[in-house]
């Protein structure tokens, strides 16, 4: 019998932390894919956060250290200028990225850093009980915006890949999502891209992923995916906002 489908070598055998219908999984998943096709494996050192997303380490077998909250990008600058042959590639959630770590992500996108990000947005601070976090959308229900978050009070959801976009530093730079097989293979490509951008040495990448937080939004997995496709897409519209030419 042929064999179509296989596990990837970066991916380990331990069994997953994460609550029942987190897509968390799936942008491991698809991660390791593309370190086993790229030859990139072994060579790899990824930064891990504070949050859900720390867990990664115990998923997807390279090289790896743990950045203080907010500070993976400019520990992954650190990792790549001292040691240029490696692949070296952050993967945060938004409350570390986009909140605490929004000067890190900003001035290593500025800087033009030979590094990648893969940034998971959910919403909400996961780990910790479902706060509001910089891409909470406007009127949506957290702990700490119980009557929904107010632009007046809380200020808009912040656009990461729109905002990098405008700058010269990033090589590449793209948003999907998980909540479909067609997304994910898009999302895959986008990710495919960032890599090469990576490889050919062209600057920053990064590629923001939308995903699901079941157990804070309070939903069914299936609701949760409902909920992306009728409310979050419509505020963060998949795409490419910036590729420089050799991006392939």
């Amino acid at each position: 019998m042929k064999t179509i489908y296989k596990v990837p070598s970066a991916i380990t055998s331990r069994d997953t932390t994460y609550c029942p219908g987190c897509t968390h999984g799936v942008a491991h998943r698809i991660v390791a894919e593309l370190l086993d096709e790229m030859g990139l494996t072994k060579k790899t050192v990824i930064v891990w956060p504070v949050g859900c997303s720390v867990f990664g380490y115990y998923f997807i077998w390279t090289d790896a250290l743990i950045a203080a909250h907010g500070r993976a990008c400019a520990m992954a600058t650190g990792i790549k200028r001292v040691h240029p042959e490696s692949f070296v590639m952050t993967y945060q959630g938004d409350g570390d990225l986009a909140s605490i770590g929004i000067a890190e992500t900003v001035h290593a996108a500025a800087r033009g850093e030979n590094i990648t990000t893969v940034f998971i947005n959910n919403g909400n601070y996961g780990m910790t009980g479902g706060q509001m976090s910089p891409t909470t959308l406007i009127g949506q229900v957290t702990t700490t915006s119980p009557y929904g978050r107010k632009p007046e009070l809380n200020g808009f959801p912040l656009h990461v890949p729109e905002m990098l976009a405008t700058m010269d530093g990033p090589a590449y730079i793209a948003r999907g999502a998980l909540d479909n097989p067609q997304h994910i293979n898009q999302a895959k490509k986008f990710i495919q891209k960032a890599f090469t951008a990576q490889q050919k040495r062209l600057g920053y990448s990064l590629v923001e992923l939308v995903s699901t937080c079941p157990t804070n939004w309070k939903m069914t997995p299936v609701e949760s995916i409902e909920r992306v496709k009728r409310e979050v897409l419509p505020i963060f519209p998949l795409g490419e906002f910036r590729a420089v030419k050799g991006v392939e």
